[in-house]
């Protein structure tokens, strides 16, 4: 099926307007969607936010269940969003993802909606992802220092990020 396809089913599924404002702001529209409100930093920032945390999931070509877990409890924590607004930010981030041909539109709304502090707690965020199950992957560690370059973040603040989740995983 189609990216096309996908966004029409899911918008004729009844994905309510959450998915449909959803789809408006990633310039895809839902079926039968009114316009939705301009899409402020913090929508952006969530979309993108979640795509890159799928395309981390994705980046040792199996998307563990514990992975999707863990992108769906960060989704609701970290937005406030219900599991099925979750779902449906997951779902619509991941139509979006695999239209994508590269990161840098996903990276670009990061860096204009955070702070460095807050870009690297999202990294904090990328290493639970990677660790969820409990393996750093080749693809996985290439595609992360890939994201540290393009959200303009240093090679030590990546892995700072990446101690302090060891040592949170580990209980220290």
């Amino acid at each position: 099926m189609s990216n096309e396809n996908k966004l029409e089913a899911l918008g004729r599924s009844g994905g309510g307007a959450f998915f449909s404002r959803l789809m408006n702001m990633m310039g895809g529209a839902a079926e039968e969607a009114p316009s939705a409100p301009s899409e402020t930093p913090g929508e952006r920032f969530r979309l993108a936010a979640c795509a890159i945390l799928l395309e981390i999931a994705h980046a040792d070509d199996q998307f563990a269940p514990a992975e999707r877990e863990h992108i769906l409890q960060t989704l609701c924590q970290r937005f406030d969003l219900s599991h099925a607004e979750a779902e449906e930010l997951m779902e619509a981030s991941s139509v979006k993802r695999e239209a994508s041909v590269d990161l840098w539109h996903f990276t670009r709304a990061i860096n204009e909606s955070c702070s460095r502090e807050e870009k690297i707690g999202f990294m904090e965020e990328v290493w639970r992802v990677i660790y969820a199950d409990g393996t750093l992957d080749a693809h996985e560690d290439y595609l992360v220092h890939k994201l540290a370059k393009l959200l303009n973040l240093a090679h030590p603040d990546l892995i700072d990020a990446k101690m302090r989740v060891l040592s949170e995983i580990r209980g220290q």
